[in-house]
């Protein structure tokens, strides 16, 4: 009975991966904004912790390390990545993305599940709005994208999302063509689940109430499940970013968020 249950509780994460795999190299997400809704319930049933959304969320970032590495290559040999504004992000986000994951301490579990479906909401709304920047607006110089990218890596990892799901909507708002900052995003967001993962690793070593396979708030089998599916379902995502409407696309994934969003907000344990 408890070999069954552990392998049902793998597959779970294992089925994610696949899932969310596909999705961060179709859209140039991290995948969090589907690993958090997703870990959070497992969690609820699977772990006898109260601290199941603050291991969603390192778990997730812990994850993300090799779903945009994954990602954000296929996009490279497709020649989409516009490493320029990557590098103007990079000192930015890894600032604002090891800040934002270690204040997560200070956050209760509770809260920080509405934060992040308040912020998962305004996301989904995003893709749901096809806005038309200003055809004369570029992307600024370093200290401006330093700027921007703290706030990307900050929010970002603080709610587990990895910075490609703010970063596209930048990039888009800054005259980058849809399919580059999708790619563009990907490579983004490995920077930010590095120094995310890295920040919820350290703030985790003090609680006394996690699972024996966790270190910090990383929640190893939930890891190894996810990113065994998400490298090899990333680059499949990302060749079908090249070949199918994005806009479409990004209006279906804007209503799931939407019902995930909702149960964040509304069926969070306290």
């Amino acid at each position: 009975m408890l070999e069954s249950a552990l392998l049902i509780e793998l597959l779970t994460y294992v089925a994610t991966g696949a899932i969310v795999g596909v999705a961060a190299g179709l859209l140039g997400i991290g995948g969090g904004l589907l690993i958090v809704p997703v870990l959070s319930t497992a969690f609820i049933h699977y772990l006898d912790t109260p601290e199941v959304v603050h291991l969603a969320i390192g778990t997730s970032l812990a994850t993300i390390v090799i779903t945009s590495f994954s990602s954000a290559r296929a996009h490279h040999k497709h020649g989409a990545v516009r490493w320029d504004a990557f590098k103007l992000l990079t000192i930015g986000v890894l600032i604002g993305a090891f800040i934002g994951a270690w204040s997560s301490q200070f956050v209760a579990s509770d809260l920080l599940g509405k934060i992040f479906g308040v912020l998962e909401l305004l996301i989904a709304i995003n893709m749901l709005i096809s806005f038309k920047p200003s055809p004369h607006r570029e992307l600024p110089g370093l200290v401006g994208n330093t700027a921007a990218g703290s706030v990307i890596g900050g929010l970002s990892s603080l709610v587990g999302i990895g910075g490609g799901t703010l970063t596209t909507p930048y990039l888009v708002w800054n005259n980058i063509s849809m399919h580059q900052a999708i790619a563009t995003s990907t490579a983004v967001s490995l920077p930010v689940a590095i120094a995310g993962s890295i920040g919820y690793f350290m703030a985790g070593l003090g609680a006394t109430d996690l699972p024996a396979l966790a270190t910090g708030y990383i929640y190893w089998p939930a890891f190894f499940g996810i990113v065994l599916a998400s490298y090899f379902t990333a680059p499949i995502g990302a060749k079908l970013a090249h070949q199918l409407p994005v806009k479409t696309l990004k209006r279906f994934f804007g209503v799931f968020l939407i019902i995930l969003a909702i149960k964040m907000l509304f069926f969070t344990p306290n």
